[in-house]
Parts: C-alpha cells; sequence; structure tokens
C-alpha cells in the first residue's frame, strides 16, 4: 500500500512511494503529528539520480523489519535536496558539524522541534568499515529517546547553537575591491593543480567548471598562466571516461584521479557550466576539438533532457537495470564486432583495420579497463593516429565518426536510465545562459530556438500570480523560489537578451532583480538564501560558498554587476561590490570553493564596453554590428539593442535619449555610460571597438 509520498510530485519522492516505510514529505501534516506524539523525526535526504540513495533505499527502506522499526518510532520525512536546498543546506550544516562530513543520501534524526542530534550519509544494512548497520542505529535512538532524552536535548541544542553561531556575520576585512585578489588567486589555483592528470584535487574529481571559467576570464585578457591552467583541465577530461565520447554530456565526477571511470549520473547544471567553458576555450584558441565537445554537449542536452514545452529536465539516473553505469559500459567483444561489421563503410585502409586503429584511438584491450568492461577514453588524438597509420587526418575523422553514431544508435537501444524530469528553475537558468551565448557566439539558430523556447517556458510555467516557483512538473509549479533561482534566471534572460533583443526579457530581469533586492536582502550584507516569507526550521540559511553549483551569493553579485551595466544604477552596482569585497579574502585562500565569487570579482575590476545599438524598423537585421562584438570571447562586454523609437519602460536605460543618425542604424560605444561619439557605419563601429 502506498505510503503520504503517492500524492507528491517529485520523481524521487514518488520513488519512494511503495516503500514500507510510512514516509511523509515534509510539511505540517508531518511535524504536528511528531510533535502530538513525541516522536523523534527521522529526516531522509536525497534526489532521484544518487546511486547510494537508491542502494540505501534498496538495502534498507525496502526491508519490512526495517520499516517496521521506523514506522513505530519515528515520523518519517523524504526530502528532495534539488526542490527544498533551504533544508538541505541547514541539515546538512548539521550532519558535517556533527561526523566532518556530508554527503547524500543524507541521514538526520531531529527532536520534535525540528533541532538535529545525531546524522550521517549511507548506512549499511549490516556494520562494515566501522560503519554501523542501520538497524543498529535506529534501534540504539529508538532506546535513547525513551530512556536518556536529556542526552538527546544537550546534543540537540549545542548543534544548533553551533549552526546559529556559524550563520552570524563577522565584522571586519579589507572592504576594497583589489586586483591581487586576482592575481593571487590565479597562483593559488596553479599550486593545487594536478599537472599529471588535470583538474584539482584527488578522487572523487570534480570538473571544476566555475574555476576554468575565472580562469578563461583571466586568459580573455592575456594570462597566459590562466590559459595553461584552463586548457589542460579541460583537455584532461575530453578525453573521456567522465565526458561521454558517444553520446556527448558529462557525468558529475570521477571516481579515480585520471577522469576515467565516472559516477554515472548526468545532471543538468554540470553540462550548462562545462558547455560554456569548452565554447569559451573555442573561441580563446579557435580549437575545434572544444567546439565539438560544447555542441555534442547540447546535442546530448536536446536529446535526452528536454521536455516538449522546452524545458530542461535534472538529470539521468547512474542505474539502470539495477546497475550502475550499465548503459555505458562496453564489452571488447562488442566493440570489435561492431566495428568489423562496419568495415564495407569505413574508408579504405592498406596495412591496418579499422579495429587495429579504433583500438589504438581507444586503449580498447581485451581484459577491459573497469571491472573487466570497457569506459571508452580517448588514448591518442585524431592527429597522432594519423601519423601512426599514415592516413589523412579526414579519413580518420570520417571513420571514427561512423563507428561513434553506430555506437550511440545501438546504446540507445539498450535499457535506458531513468530521467528525473522535473524542470528546475535555477538549473535551467545556467542553460538558458549557456544557448543564449553559444547562438550568440557561433550565430547558431538551432540554438537561439532552443534558448527562447526555454525561455518562454520558464517565463510561462514558473510564474504564477507573480511569485517565481522553484520546480516544475507535469503541469505543476512548487516551492517557492529560492535567491538562486531568481539570480540565475535573471543571467540567463540577460544573456538571451543580449542574444535576440526582445524587451520582453529585460522587462523579466528587472522584475527578477526588484524581487532579490525587496525579498531576499540580509540587512548585514548580501543575501538570505530564503525570501522572507519562506518558512525554514531553525535559522534563515544563507550559503556563501560555491559548490557543485554557483551559490546564490555569488549569482545574485554577478546578475547586479549586469544589470548596472545595463542600467547605470550605482546602488546595484555598489550592493555587488560590497558583497565582493567581503568575500575577497576566503575566495583568495580557497578559490576553487569561490571560483563563481572570482568571476563575478573579475567582472567588476576588468575593463567593460557597455554598446548601445539603434536601427530603424526597415533595417533590422543589425548582424555586421554583432558579429564585430562577438567575434571573440568577451566576458565583460553587454549589449542593448532596439528599434527606434523605443518603449523606454521597457528596455535598458543605457538605450534612453538615444538618436538615430539619419536614419540609419547607430551604434553607441560606452565605458562606464560614458559613451564616444555615436557611428553609423561597420567600419567605424569596429575602429570604436578597437580603441578599448
Amino acid at each position: 500500500m502506498p505510503n503520504h509520498l503517492i500524492a507528491e510530485n517529485s520523481p524521487y519522492l514518488l520513488q519512494h512511494a511503495d516503500n514500507p516505510v510510512d514516509w511523509y514529505a515534509w510539511g505540517e501534516e508531518a511535524l504536528v503529528r511528531a510533535r502530538a506524539e513525541d516522536k523523534p523525526i527521522f529526516l531522509s535526504i536525497g534526489y532521484a539520480a544518487c546511486h547510494w540513495c537508491h542502494v540505501m533505499a534498496h538495502e534498507s527502506f525496502e526491508d519490512p523489519e526495517i520499516a517496521e522499526i521506523l514506522n513505530e518510532n519515528f515520523v518519517n520525512i523524504k526530502v528532495d535536496r534539488e526542490e527544498r536546498p533551504d533544508l538541505d543546506s541547514i541539515y546538512m550544516n548539521a550532519v558535517v558539524a556533527l561526523t566532518g562530513q556530508g554527503g547524500w543520501p543524507l541521514s538526520v534524526f531531529l527532536t520534535p522541534d525540528l533541532q538535529p542530534f545525531y546524522g550521517g550519509t549511507y548506512f549499511p544494512p549490516a556494520r562494515r568499515y566501522n560503519i554501523p548497520s542501520f538497524q543498529e542505529v535506529i534501534l540504539a535512538i529508538a532506546r535513547l529517546w525513551k530512556e536518556d532524552r536529556q542526552q538527546i536535548n544537550k546534543s540537540s541544542e549545542a548543534i544548533t547553537a553551533h549552526l546559529i553561531a556559524d550563520q552570524t556575520p563577522r565584522a571586519g576585512g579589507d572592504q576594497t575591491l583589489r586586483q591581487e585578489v586576482i592575481e593571487q588567486s590565479v597562483l593559488r589555483l596553479a599550486q593545487g593543480y594536478d599537472w599529471k592528470n588535470g583538474g584539482w584535487g584527488q578522487a572523487p574529481k570534480f570538473p571544476q567548471p566555475m574555476t576554468i571559467e575565472f580562469l578563461l576570464r583571466r586568459a580573455a585578457q592575456g594570462d597566459k598562466l590562466g590559459m595553461d591552467l584552463a586548457v589542460n583541465a579541460l583537455d584532461a577530461m575530453a578525453r573521456g571516461g567522465m565526458y561521454d565520447l558517444i553520446g556527448g554530456g558529462f557525468a558529475r565526477y570521477s571516481t579515480d584521479d585520471q577522469w576515467l571511470v565516472p559516477h554515472f549520473e548526468k545532471m543538468l547544471y554540470d553540462n550548462a557550466l562545462l558547455a560554456r567553458c569548452y565554447l569559451y576555450a573555442h573561441l580563446l584558441t579557435r580549437d575545434a576539438g572544444y567546439l565539438h565537445v560544447c555542441r555534442a554537449t547540447l546535442d546530448f542536452v536536446q536529446r535526452e533532457l528536454t521536455n516538449p514545452l522546452g524545458g530542461f529536465y535534472s538529470s539521468l539516473d547512474a542505474d539502470s537495470e539495477g546497475e550502475e553505469g550499465k548503459y555505458y559500459l562496453w564489452t571488447y567483444a562488442a566493440l570489435v564486432d561492431q566495428v568489423e561489421r562496419l568495415a564495407s563503410q569505413l574508408p579504405a585502409l592498406s596495412g591496418a583495420s579499422w579495429t587495429d586503429v579504433f583500438n589504438t584511438a581507444y586503449g580498447v584491450a581485451r581484459g577491459g579497463n573497469f571491472e573487466g568492461a570497457i569506459v571508452l577514453q580517448r588514448a591518442l588524438n585524431d592527429l597522432e593516429l594519423s601519423e601512426k597509420f599514415s592516413l589523412s587526418l579526414e579519413q580518420i575523422q570520417q571513420g571514427l565518426d561512423i563507428i561513434q553514431r553506430t555506437l550511440l544508435d545501438q546504446r540507445q537501444a539498450r535499457v535506458r536510465p531513468g530521467a528525473d524530469d522535473k524542470a528546475l528553475t535555477a538549473w535551467n537558468g545556467f542553460m538558458l545562459l549557456t544557448l543564449a551565448e553559444a547562438a550568440r557566439y557561433l550565430n547558431d539558430a538551432g540554438y537561439l530556438r532552443m534558448a527562447q523556447q526555454n525561455a518562454a517556458f520558464l517565463v510561462q510555467n514558473l510564474f504564477v500570480d507573480g511569485r517565481l516557483y522553484r520546480s516544475w512538473r507535469n503541469g505543476i509549479a512548487r516551492h517557492t523560489a529560492y535567491l538562486e533561482d531568481y539570480a540565475a534566471l535573471a543571467l540567463g534572460l540577460l544573456a538571451l537578451y543580449q542574444t535576440d533583443h526582445n524587451p520582453v526579457w529585460f522587462r523579466t530581469v528587472r522584475r527578477l532583480i526588484d524581487k532579490i533586492v525587496s525579498d531576499y536582502t540580509d540587512p548585514s550584507g548580501g543575501f538570505f538564501d530564503t525570501a522572507a516569507d519562506q518558512k525554514t526550521p531553525l535559522l534563515r540559511p544563507k550559503d556563501v560558498q560555491d559548490n557543485t553549483t554557483p551559490c546564490g551569493n555569488s549569482l545574485a553579485a554577478m546578475a547586479l554587476l549586469q544589470f548596472s551595466a545595463f542600467t547605470g544604477s550605482g546602488a546595484h552596482r555598489e550592493l555587488a561590490e560590497q558583497m565582493l569585497a567581503a568575500m575577497g579574502g576566503v575566495a583568495v585562500k580557497y578559490p576553487t570553493a569561490f571560483a563563481n565569487w572570482l568571476c563575478a570579482y573579475d567582472f567588476s575590476l576588468a575593463k567593460s564596453l557597455e554598446i548601445a545599438i539603434l536601427f530603424p524598423p526597415e533595417q533590422a537585421d543589425i548582424s555586421r554590428y554583432t558579429e564585430l562584438i562577438w567575434g571573440g570571447y568577451r566576458p565583460n562586454w553587454v549589449l542593448a539593442a532596439s528599434q527606434f523609437p523605443l518603449a523606454e519602460v521597457d528596455a535598458p536605460e543605457i538605450l534612453h535619449n538615444r538618436k538615430l543618425d539619419d536614419q540609419r542604424i547607430t551604434a553607441y560605444v560606452c565605458e562606464k555610460f560614458f559613451c564616444r561619439q555615436p557611428v553609423s557605419d561597420p567600419e567605424s563601429f569596429r575602429r570604436e571597438l578597437e580603441l578599448h
């Protein structure tokens, strides 16, 4: 018989709706019951694509004996961390304070007034590796609750006091923006870089796209060290393993130092952030390999993570048919058989077979490279293969393309990993930004259509009665949006506005920025993650560290800076720069943990341009001008364009009080709202840009 989760909308919660555990969603019904029955709460937080969440569910939550203990002694609550990042943040910090580490599934025990007193992550069904079994844990806690409530209260009060103290702002610090913060951060990143394998840290090894974006921003301003670090990291990941060489897209992280064996789940945010890095690297280097990875990743998103309305799904599961990675793994025999079957369709070779070429290209060995199976990873690039086999680059590329397309077709016939088909506003905002910039820089109409459809989907379905919501699925919007949702959507719409110049996008951005300032401001500086009218237990969360996604505060700082560039609003810029100044010291010490802050810091200090273009209705094609603007990577330029006369109520202030020159397309090039003389021909416009 289904439990209380059967009426929920989250795929993760619905995965547990038939557990024998009497799960509730977070809400008044469960919380009132815990208080009325004086029972502790078992809070389990995870997400649909989480492999170890599935493992614990199968081992423990589907076990009738464990379910009976939980149902008798606890009120049991399931939370989808992607829908409720506020709860995840509060209780993850509690578990880290208790144990020194966190992760998912997150298992936390609370008093009925929601104070945590014990927690951990995954608990096995039997004691192993010095970890108690889950049954041991719940029996011990149930006994302690009945026999030694004083000890529990003492523990919960201490942890809650720690959480509140950790949230209290600390005074002091340099309140000016300093170029040394940028320069020292690059040096610190170089000192901690793994030059042998690429990237930062040890396994599990995460891709760090915000760090790479920061370095590419520096590279655009001539920083050679920043360029070397960024391209080395991108090259290491592009060899495959964590990057899906057959279908495009990135897994969440590598389980080894060499980027070979991924944790196979694919998240929307990783693919949005990484595709953007490869786009920027291509613009800086003109290396076609980076462009290929960018396009293949966006193709994957379009093919496997896009709903019919233009929204983007949250993730693909790591598991299929109950096994992690089964969808993506190959046997030696299957690969060789497929290549041999294609022999007649491949370019003719002399002295070698395509099986030899393919196996050499991907380092394919009979014994496999992962538990007897094969994770495809490039061992030699196309140029190295060309030299080794005395083949032209065209032959190599044509042959490998045919093989890869065939392997993709074959793989798609397998049982596919499950998709978490809810659309999250912030994560959609990340992908919207990437698509809008790819459309602009690559002059790609397909990416522009995807971006426009996504923006329309978000505005039409996630804005309900003037309020932005966090999550959408099956026609239902749920959960009031968080700071990161407002800021990420604002940045995505600003990127789209600069690509298609539709004033409705900027009008929406203005609404989003106004809401951030009015509903999320922390009087001590920066912003809370939740709106003033959102209920959260214990405290009002405020996360300032960038994790696998940028934190809401660093996103808000960038959104405020960009909004100020369009409007000339000193108040918005000052608000952002106060936030940045407060974060400069910690960003230098821990640059990978504050990388999106560093991107915003760089935007604030870098020489920037504001460009305004007006055009008469009969000359709506301004591509000769925009191609000059976006002919290279321009991370610190903004563009506003409009038909003349413009509707000032919708248009950014940078366009106000501008005139056409003799009824021709007219461009204004400005720096900090000080503008040079307008120009009305592309050659003069090019010279104006070169002056900056």
